[in-house]
């Protein structure tokens, strides 16, 4: 006889995938087998599996806790049996396995009886003598890593003694209120050099248990609060063409230019609280407030006038400051959509955001409405946000509370494991409302309308399409791009009248590791404007972009920004690879009417240490077209060559984390045929260092 209990996943269930994993092909039986009269697990039985398909059988023997497991079976039906000694076997046919099952069996075994019921016992011959007591029976052959209770063994009396009481739950659990404080060995050291695994935390340490930094709730078990104070400071020696202007501080200037040297330091302290609820692990946060304020300090030193302000009696040394709200928003999950942690949440507010891999787009931290979330086991993720932009600060660049007549609306999608596992895709859509207004920046400036050509303010509408992907392929790290932008400019002060905006981009990036380097190359593509007088602008302008792209902070021509002399407006600006021609990326608007942007890179990342790394750039720079440039400097021809941006740097973290982090390096631009056309024909330097320190 035996007690089976066997139960079986619904045939249309179909166990869902890890992201990024293949879709099952083979099935599997786990179970476990028990003693009839305890309940136990019984250990040393041998569990037969075989298919009825092809006759053949495996055997496994359980564990000391009665569990087995048959693996990587092919889908079909089987029949399974077990057996040990000193218990009567079982047996169960027809399992029906489909791809991806994990099919759940338990059953108990019987113990054989100590004789067979009705067995006649034989007559004892009476010259024997009186029969002797019987011998205990030898106990069944129990599991190595577990014994069963067996009863002791007769005592003087004869009596049977009694077996020990089973411990009681509070003798096998510990209940403890707080899981979070659960205290380790603190003097134990795992290797002779000392490394201690668990070290007792202090409010000051932020590599260790801190409350201050989420590691443990603040309130109950499932609020938490995170602190984190950053210090970042950037010191820049540069030199860049400067007009000597009217009021040259060099008295008697003849040349064009001035002096280029210049020196720029900007300090910048934040201050962010996060108070949140949630398990403070994968399952999404249940709600959330932020608060960060930012205060910068910055300092420019050149040595010619018109350069810190408008007007030439502010001097060649420039001091500011500003303190900006960065990030203030409230966040609330709005649905758990599946038990694979598939969520939909809200946040309102100050708020930071990117919306593409690389920043190509638009980067930023701007107050609005966002829903996000994902789906399908975290396969897909999306974003739809509204921004009411900003005006920033023209030194600092942070956020000021004005509101500059601008709306931003961006709306994506994002799929993992495309086509191959590792390689991620994006589709999205942006729309710029830019509305006209009139600014003077801090430094008395005209930033908006541009002053090029007839100052008149001005509306765009902007409409991106765009279809990104990031990740590998196999060994081969790829990252691409490629944006459709549409649209109108109601008044473009270049072409001097409406225009309609047809305009592209399009980026690519591959690399590949070997050992402790990486080799990268990769080009990157702004359509230019061949005719500048007719109706379609045809080159291309960002939102408000930030790329990390073509070396990032290690390329001359992304960091530093080059100003196009005697116009008001800059070549490109800092922390943006287009050659737009409008007057600030911070306060400007965008302009479609440039000449566009091939920059062909090449590089290597190099781990010299875990804690050091190093970088090598190279980009060469060419104009699309130069059209827009001879209309507006009322000079031609100029040359579609703009010169050769090379860089070295390194980036260290002395405690291998990012709570320090030291970058600094040296850049070269030296100028091609149209650059001199339209600058100077002297090589263009800077030295930079950049210091942060987190807590």
């Amino acid at each position: 006889m035996f007690v089976c209990a066997a139960s079986a996943f619904s045939a249309a269930a179909q166990s869902q995938r890890i992201p990024r994993q293949a879709p099952p092909s083979s099935a599997a039986i786990q179970g476990i087998t028990r003693t009839a009269d305890t309940t136990l697990g019984l250990g040393d039985v041998a569990v037969t599996l075989q298919s009825l398909a092809t006759g053949r059988s495996t055997t496994h023997t359980t564990a000391g806790d009665g569990s087995f497991r048959f693996v990587n079976l092919a889908p079909g039906r089987y029949q399974i049996k077990a057996a040990r000694d000193g218990f009567q076997p079982f047996a169960r046919g027809e399992i029906e396995l489909k791809a991806g099952d994990v099919f759940p069996l338990e059953f108990s075994m019987n113990p054989v009886p100590s004789g067979p019921p009705g067995a006649r016992e034989i007559p004892r011959q009476p010259e024997l003598g009186p029969k002797p007591p019987p011998t205990p029976g030898e106990p069944a052959p129990s599991s190595p890593y577990r014994t069963l209770p067996q009863e002791g063994p007769p005592a003087a009396t004869g009596e049977p003694r009694p077996l020990a009481p089973l411990p009681t739950y509070d003798q096998n659990f510990e209940v403890l209120t707080n899981r979070w404080n659960i205290a380790g060995p603190e003097e134990y050291h795992r290797y002779p050099s000392g490394e201690v695994p668990y070290v007792k935390g202090h409010w000051y340490d932020p590599f260790n248990r801190n409350k201050l930094k989420g590691d443990q709730p603040i309130i109950g078990n499932r609020t938490f609060l995170n602190l984190t104070l950053t210090s970042d400071t950037f010191v820049d020696g540069r030199r860049l063409p400067v007009p000597s202007g009217v009021g040259s501080a060099s008295a008697g200037s003849e040349d064009f230019f001035g002096r280029f040297r210049q020196v720029f330091l900007s300090e910048n302290l934040s201050f962010s609280v996060a108070l949140f609820h949630g398990d403070a692990s994968f399952r999404p946060i249940d709600w959330q407030i932020k608060f960060t304020p930012e205060i910068n300090i910055n300092y420019l030193d050149v040595q010619e006038t018109g350069v810190v302000n408008f007007d030439v009696r502010a001097g060649t040394t420039r001091l500011d400051t500003h303190v900006g709200l960065q990030e203030g928003f409230v966040e609330v999950k709005l649905k758990d959509l599946s038990s694979s942690y598939d969520f939909v949440s809200v946040r309102a507010g100050i708020q930071s955001f990117t919306s593409d891999f690389r920043g190509f787009i638009f980067s930023d931290q701007e107050p609005g409405l966002r829903f996000f979330g994902n789906f399908d086991s975290n396969r897909y993720q999306f974003n739809a946000a509204y921004f009411a932009m900003l005006e920033k600060d023209t030194n600092s660049g942070l956020n000021t509370m004005n509101y500059r007549d601008q709306q931003v609306v961006i709306a994506n999608l994002y799929r993992q494991d495309f086509i191959k596992p590792g390689y991620t895709v994006e589709v999205s859509f942006h729309y710029n409302k830019d509305d006209p207004s009139f600014l003077f920046d801090t430094n008395n400036f005209l930033a908006r309308p541009a002053p090029i050509g007839a100052v008149k303010p001005h509306s765009l509408r902007a409409y991106y399409y765009g279809f990104t992907g990031d990740g590998h392929i196999g060994r081969l790290n790829l990252s691409h791009a490629f944006y459709q932008v549409l649209g109108h400019d109601n008044f473009n002060e270049i072409a001097g009248r409406k225009v309609y905006i047809n305009a592209q981009m399009a980026a690519v990036e591959l690399s590949i590791d070997k050992d402790w380097l990486r080799y990268r190359t990769s080009f990157f593509y702004a359509s230019g404007d061949k005719n500048p007088r007719d109706g379609t602008a045809r080159g291309f302008d960002t939102i408000f972009d930030n790329p990390n792209f073509a070396g990032g902070f290690f390329s001359f021509w992304d960091r530093e920004g080059l100003r196009l002399t005697g116009t008001g407006v800059a070549l490109e600006n800092g922390g943006s690879l287009v050659p737009d021609l409008r007057t600030s990326k911070l306060e400007g608007q965008a302009n479609f009417v440039n000449p566009g942007l091939y920059l062909y890179n090449a590089g290597v990342d190099i781990n010299i240490t875990p804690k050091l790394k190093g970088f090598v750039n190279l980009n060469l720079l060419r104009f699309v077209h130069t059209e827009p440039l001879e209309l507006l400097l009322f000079q031609a021809p100029i040359h579609a060559g703009i010169g050769a941006d090379s860089g070295i740097g390194v980036s260290y973290r002395p405690p291998l984390s990012e709570n320090i982090v030291l970058t600094g390096g040296v850049n070269m631009f030296e100028p091609f045929q149209g650059f001199r056309d339209i600058s100077t024909n002297r090589t263009l330097l800077s030295l930079f260092l950049n210091a942060r320190f987190r807590f």
